[in-house]
């Protein structure tokens, strides 16, 4: 009966998709190729590993950039959510910093994102680079959108050197991100999911789990979530979800998730759009009534990453207020921002 019941389930996936929100990320970013590729004719190295081609990369950003908004620095600028969300700022009017962290193999060199040229830093000289463009813009945000293991690490870096930022990478320790933000007295917004009316959507759970505990007590959950094949952990979202469900009354571990990553499932079954197996995140929640005769089903799907990086966005200008007002909070959710209004 459960392989019948998630076969009906993935054709109604495939069936409905069309019907349900699906956010593109519009014009695309393009691929970053490294400059040194584009230009192997010439003779001499393009850039330098010593720190300073980065400082004259900023001092060039801050004399000849026309763009003088709000300076943020995007971490894992070379991934798609880093690219995604450097358009968006840079069409809202940010001054997105031609400077990131990246991985070891990236370390040095640059890479053209947009009209930039953007100097990547690995893991080795992260600090130094970091405190440098600081310097160079006192009212600096970081945006980051890396990896997992790298959550709790980038977060104790930005701490120590006393930068805001904004973070939408998922995994890590939380408990642990969470201390070392308010032990460290630095303005945040740490959020595993950025979409605002995904946001909006797990603030409405959240007041059915709390106004009406138990009401689901005895229904069964199937939770089914698909995501681009490079995403390796399960949806922080979906586990939010799960805990408000968990609070209604029903029995559900995290580790029961179908995880969906094979392309060709995505198309077949899940119903993903061809174009969008490289960045999509279809969810569906399905609760049955202990004598199978009710069942409720709670679905989002989303295409692209425009979403992530407007939400992006939203909560750095949020946070650059808070900063601006001294408010004496200093850790915040994609619900504060919500709550906040006045977004654009």
């Amino acid at each position: 009966m459960a392989t019948s019941l998630l076969k009906t389930q993935l054709n109604m996936f495939h069936r409905h998709h069309n019907h349900l929100a699906c956010f593109s990320n519009g014009a695309s970013a393009g691929n970053s190729v490294p400059i040194s590729q584009k230009r192997r004719s010439r003779s001499f190295p393009v850039v330098s590993m010593a720190a300073t081609p980065a400082q004259t990369s900023l001092e060039k950003s801050a004399l000849s950039s026309k763009n003088t908004g709000l300076p943020i620095m995007v971490n894992a600028c070379t991934g798609k959510m880093g690219k995604a969300v450097i358009n968006a700022a840079e069409a809202a009017g940010l001054n997105v910093v031609p400077v990131s962290f990246g991985c070891e193999e990236e370390s040095g060199q640059t890479f053209q994102i947009g009209e930039k040229e953007f100097l990547v830093h690995g893991p080795s000289d992260r600090e130094s680079a970091l405190a440098s463009v600081l310097d160079q813009y006192p009212n600096l945000i970081v945006v980051d959108y890396t990896i997992p293991n790298a959550v709790n690490g980038n977060a104790e870096l930005y701490c120590k050197v006393g930068v805001p930022f904004v973070m939408g990478t998922t995994g890590g320790d939380r408990d642990l991100l969470h201390k070392t933000v308010l032990d460290s007295n630095i303005y945040a917004v740490i959020s595993p999911q950025m979409g605002k009316q995904v946001v909006a959507f797990l603030a409405a759970m959240e007041i059915m789990a709390e106004q009406f505990p138990g009401a689901f007590s005895g229904y069964s959950l199937q939770v089914l979530e698909s995501h681009q094949a490079s995403k390796v952990d399960a949806s922080g979202t979906a586990k939010a979800v799960i805990s408000c469900f968990n609070k209604l009354g029903v029995s559900f571990d995290m580790d029961q998730i179908k995880l969906i990553r094979d392309p060709r499932q995505q198309l077949e079954m899940v119903g993903v759009p061809e174009e969008h197996l490289s960045g999509h995140a279809f969810h569906m929640y399905h609760l049955t009534s202990p004598d199978d005769t009710v069942t409720f089903e709670f679905q989002h799907n989303v295409c692209g990453r425009s979403i992530y990086a407007e939400g992006t966005v939203d909560a750095v200008l949020f946070l650059a207020k808070k900063i601006e007002t001294k408010d004496h909070k200093r850790l915040y959710n994609m619900i504060d921002v919500l709550r906040e209004g006045n977004m654009r």
